[in-house]
């Protein structure tokens, strides 16, 4: 691959070790077991893509409490409406015909119907129900049998229509007797993770540094199979209050919005349970990264190259330009390299020149094997 060179300005930094991590709190969710019962159904496996309020497993209930609360909820949801269908005949009549004060003393009833009503509300929902499951049970007048239980909507509902869950584990199975507040499974939300920087104590000051002036910071993976290198400017979320005693390191973190890499439909169309979409992404917990902190030293109108750009052969330096079909040798003067990047000093002669900007020591390993000994400076090498 072949560029312009042009001149721009370099800020130097220095590298410090990092790792992509989850978000404490926010990237993991418990779901358990809301009641005592035997889990009859399991929807989804591990690794499925999970959306908000779909279901995941269907439970049994067995807990006899359970069941009490339910009949003596509606037991009074009966009392209740007796005592509002007998307020309202007493009504009709008139008070003038029934006297006040046994309207009053109906109303007072009906009063504690509704109040006994809700207190058994409340009961069903300390045992595990939800709302939901409660005004099924009050419009059917039906005990309720079975609980499904759902995927939580998202704690943080910043575009919440276009992230997903993925079960992350799963702890029963089917025919499991469970009880509640037992695991039933864990979710994973990796749309927004944490890089994980660890600035030691002569780092520190270019940490903040950049939080003092709101400035990001560039971060890139490390290893050899990520999907991509190149940098990312990601914005500073904390800084640890301490430093570790462990690594006696001063750990920070920083924001990264997570990219989805694939979503295909593994089970048959239509059918409930195994086989939901499953999905990749481009940066997981326990990725290697680097974060570049950057210093005060900057150069100023010089070249700006990426390493495979640039040859260093003992105390020489050189670039490869193009000249036609060949390109010849150029020696530069290097002020600045890192295994990324070499700020060469500006030369007015190469300004505007197109350069090779990729393999240009397997140009010079050529050029070398072609020569059979000391390379000609000015030789072309056609490419």
């Amino acid at each position: 691959m072949t560029g312009v060179v042009k001149t721009s300005n370099y800020a130097r930094s220095v590298r410090v070790a990092a790792t992509v991590v989850e978000r404490s709190g926010r990237s993991l969710v418990q779901i358990p077991a809301p009641v005592t019962g035997v889990v009859t159904e399991v929807y989804a496996v591990e690794r499925d893509l999970i959306s908000p309020q779909q279901p995941l497993f269907e439970i049994q209930l067995t807990h006899e409490d359970v069941v009490t609360a339910q009949t003596d909820f509606l037991e009074h949801l009966h009392h209740k409406a007796a005592r509002l269908a007998e307020l309202k005949r007493l009504r009709k009549i008139g008070s003038e015909i029934i006297a006040g004060k046994r309207i009053i003393e109906q109303q007072y009833k009906y009063d504690e119907a509704v109040e006994k009503v809700e207190g058994l509300r409340q009961g069903l929902l300390l045992h595990g129900l939800s709302k939901t499951q409660i005004a099924t049970i009050e419009s059917s007048r039906e005990l309720l049998r079975k609980v499904t239980v759902v995927a939580p909507p998202f704690a943080d509902l910043t575009n919440s229509d276009q992230r997903f869950y993925h079960l992350q584990k799963l702890e029963v199975r089917r025919g499991a007797i469970v009880e509640a507040g037992s695991p039933l499974a864990v979710l994973a939300d990796h749309s927004l993770l944490f890089v994980e920087g660890q600035a030691f104590e002569g780092d520190a000051q270019w940490l903040f540094r950049s939080v003092a002036e709101g400035a990001k910071v560039e971060v890139v993976p490390t290893s050899t199979s990520a999907v991509s290198n190149d940098p990312l400017r990601l914005e500073i979320q904390s800084v640890a209050d301490r430093f570790d005693p462990m690594s006696r390191a001063l750990k920070f973190y920083l924001l990264l919005p997570n990219e989805k890499l694939t979503r295909s439909e593994s089970g048959q169309s239509g059918e409930k349970g195994f086989g939901g979409d499953f999905i990749g992404w481009k940066y997981r917990p326990g990725q290697p990264m680097e974060a570049l902190l950057r210093t005060e030293d900057t150069y100023e109108n010089h070249f700006v190259l990426p390493a495979d750009a640039v040859v260093i052969d003992g105390p020489n330096a050189f670039v490869f330009e193009q000249n036609g079909d060949n390109f010849d040798r150029v020696d530069v003067r290097v002020l600045y390299r890192d295994k990324d990047t070499v700020v060469v000093k500006r030369n007015s002669r190469l300004i505007g020149s197109v350069i090779a900007m990729t393999a240009a020591f397997d140009m010079h390993l050529a050029l070398k094997n072609a020569a059979g000994g000391p390379i000609d400076p000015h030789a072309g090498h056609t490419h």
